[in-house]
Order: structure tokens, then C-alpha cells, then sequence
């Protein structure tokens, strides 16, 4: 089988281009053939915002590249990680008129909000669900804190919705959780083309022991990762356990500030993955305490792989991949005297924290390894050619 694979990279790595990295060379390690079309985020620069939203809309560059790469040889399936902002929706229109099947793997959810994460001013916001233009995210300036550019974003899903782009020139569209899946449907995709895949761990390092006598946050220092309450929650327990996070972001002067008042509490900062790894696999358990509607959770399956239980915020995807009591516990998002309680409850039933981790560990096993990924991205492929065909 051959494949392109369609990604508009980040000025900043994060989780959506580990998953695309690890899906890609999991699917070259099976032996597929695997080409890449990509964009960065750092070329930016250079355009204004009226060209940026010309080109978010339409890009007449990315049509002409990918039809002349498809007219070369014959491909298979043309995989859409992210086209956004460079590559925009001509890719969908490119693939078709050579008769490629197309799949769209939604990372976030762009397609329904301008900003793509359902989040503004520190809480959750849907105002733009279902409008055709969402106009809330442009006076809100969701977009890079800017109307005009949010103005170019929501033109662009305006324009698409009714070009029909989104319901006739995907053929089937990936969401990582069924709570992702239900918000896609609920915004206008047809149920029909919507199929639930989640992300795995593409090494697999083996279980830890969890002797390391710390809890441990992992991920991107922003304000919808729930960083406020989880520091607040680390005040409110004093020395009851250490805490450890790793990570950078937009709230790393937050993060450091407040660590010198909280000697219990200790920032790393960025870390290699096998260092992420090693930290996990010692931890008692992972504290996951977003206040957004994550698109999936990628360090709550690594944490797994390592036999790691999460204690995670029982809000969208993270609460359906962590299972309250078996897999870890659930807290109110938002709610930091919550967190301390279920802190305290895990630490005084140490028998249940350590059948949660054997628990955990099975979870990864079951779902979140390599090869059961492939397998189910070798149906997903077969079922958008024959659903491709029906057009």
C-alpha cells in the first residue's frame, strides 16, 4: 500500500506531531510505502494576515502540488493529519480529482471552533457549534487574540461548510475518543464518516515500579492544561507527596514563581521521551487536571504503558480513557480541593493503587499498542476506499 500523509507542522512540538510522527513510521516499520506532503507554521512570518487568510481558505499552491505528486504514480490513500493554516481544504479537492481516497485525522477540533480547542478566556465555549459563520470566535478574536485573523478562520469553515467541503471530500474522518466523535457528529459530520481510533505508545519500555514516592504532571505549561488548580491542590497538601512536573509553555514564569513557594513541588522543565518514560514508570501516579475538552491524552496511555495509574479531571476524552477506581480516579475539573481529596484516598489504599496499576498496564496492552493501531488503520484505510467509491 502507498500512502501520503498530509501534515502542517507547528512552530512548537507537541503532542498532535508525536502521534503524526509515531503513526507514520509505525506504518513504514509494517512496510508501507509512505510519502510526506508538509507545511510549517514557522514560514508564518512572512505573510500578512490578509495573505494568511487567502491561503488558510484556499491554496492554490498545495492543489497544484499534490494533483502533479499524484499524477507520478499511483497512491493509495492521501492521510490528513493538519491542514491548517497553509495547506487548507484544496488538499481534499486535489486528492479527489485524481480519485484518491481521502481520510482526516481530526486532532483537534478546528472544523467547529476557530481556535480549535473549545476554550476561551479559561473556560470551555461552544458559542461557534453549528453556526455556519462562527462569528462568537471573531469577536472573541479566538485566532492568534486577533479578529482579523479569527475573521480569516471563520470564513474559511464558513466557506468549506457550504462548498460541502467537510461532508463530501472527506471519505471518512479519524477522532481518537467516541466523547471527540460525538462532538464532531453533533457539529454537522456525517455519523457515517466518523470512526474512533485512538492514539498508542509506539515503544513500549515495559512496566515500572512505581517506587519513586512522587506524583507527576507531564505536558505543555498552558491554562487549559489546568495548571492553577493543580498547584493550588499541591498548596492545600503541603508535604502529604512531592510533585514533579516536566514541561514548558506559555505559563513557564507562572510555573517557576510558584514553585519557590512550594518547596514540595519541583518544575524540570523540558525532558527527553525516554526521560519522560523513566519519570513515569517511578511515579506513583499521573495527574492529568486539564480544564478543556482534550482531543484525546497521550501521556495518560504512556503513563498506562508504564503501569502508572492517572488521576485525571472527569471532563471529555481524558475521563473516557481513565476508568474511575480500576485505571486511576476522577476529580472535578477545576475543583482543586477535589484533586487533594482523591490525592489522599489514593495514598491511603495502597492495596488498590497497586492492583490499579496492574490494571493500567493491562489497559495498554488491550488498546494503546502498536499493532493493534495498525490493525485498525489498515481497516480504516479499506473502508474509505470502498466508501470513496460510493460517491
Amino acid at each position: 500500500m502507498r500512502i501520503l500523509t498530509i501534515h502542517n507542522r507547528y512552530k512548537v512540538r507537541g503532542g498532535e506531531e508525536e502521534c503524526y510522527e509515531a503513526e507514520v513510521n509505525l506504518l513504514q516499520k509494517m512496510g508501507l510505502i509512505v510519502e510526506v506532503y508538509e507545511e510549517n507554521n514557522n514560514y508564518l512570518t512572512g505573510l500578512n494576515t490578509a495573505a494568511l487568510a487567502a491561503k488558510t481558505i484556499w491554496s492554490q499552491k498545495t492543489y497544484e502540488n499534490i494533483r502533479n505528486r499524484l499524477k507520478k504514480g499511483k497512491l493509495d490513500i492521501v492521510h490528513v493529519h493538519n491542514f491548517f493554516p497553509l495547506i487548507s481544504p484544496s488538499v481534499y479537492y486535489a486528492a479527489k480529482a485524481e480519485g484518491i481516497p481521502v481520510v482526516q485525522t481530526l486532532h483537534n477540533y478546528r472544523l467547529l471552533c476557530p481556535n480549535g480547542l473549545f476554550f476561551r478566556d479559561n473556560q470551555l465555549c461552544e458559542q461557534c457549534t453549528g453556526k455556519v459563520i462562527p462569528y462568537p470566535g471573531i469577536i472573541g478574536g479566538c485566532y492568534r487574540n486577533s479578529q482579523v485573523a479569527s475573521a480569516g478562520v471563520a470564513t474559511m469553515l464558513g466557506m468549506h461548510r457550504a462548498m460541502r467541503t467537510w461532508t463530501e471530500m472527506v471519505d471518512l474522518y479519524v477522532c481518537l475518543t467516541e466523547f471527540a466523535k460525538q462532538k464532531f457528529i453533533g457539529g454537522g459530520l456525517p455519523a457515517s464518516k466518523v470512526i474512533v481510533k485512538p492514539n498508542f505508545v509506539n515503544f513500549d519500555s515495559g512496566m515500572g515500579l512505581g517506587n519513586g514516592g512522587y506524583a507527576l504532571f507531564v505536558g505543555r505549561l498552558s491554562t487549559e492544561k489546568g495548571l492553577d488548580t493543580l498547584l493550588t491542590a499541591w498548596e492545600h497538601l503541603g508535604q502529604y507527596i512531592p510533585l514533579k512536573i516536566v514541561g514548558d509553555g506559555p505559563l513557564a514564569d507562572y510555573v517557576a514563581q510558584t514553585v519557590k513557594t512550594l518547596p514540595q513541588v519541583e518544575w524540570l522543565g523540558h525532558k527527553s521521551l525516554s526521560q519522560v518514560y523513566a519519570l513515569m514508570g517511578e511515579a506513583m501516579f499521573l495527574v492529568f487536571p486539564s480544564k478543556w475538552y482534550e482531543t484525546f491524552g497521550r501521556v495518560a496511555i504512556e503513563a498506562f504503558a508504564k503501569g502508572t495509574p492517572v488521576i485525571a479531571a472527569n471532563i471529555g476524552a481524558i475521563s473516557e480513557i481513565v476508568t474511575n477506581g480500576r485505571t486511576g480516579l476522577h476529580f472535578q475539573p477545576g475543583i482543586p480541593e477535589d484533586l487533594v481529596d482523591k490525592v489522599k484516598w489514593i495514598l491511603g489504599n495502597p492495596e488498590k493503587l497497586a492492583q490499579m496499576r496492574i490494571e493500567a498496564r493491562l489497559e495498554f496492552e488491550a488498546k494503546y499498542n502498536a499493532q493493534k493501531n495498525y490493525e485498525q488503520l489498515m481497516k480504516i484505510y479499506a473502508n474509505a476506499k470502498i466508501a470513496s467509491t460510493k460517491l
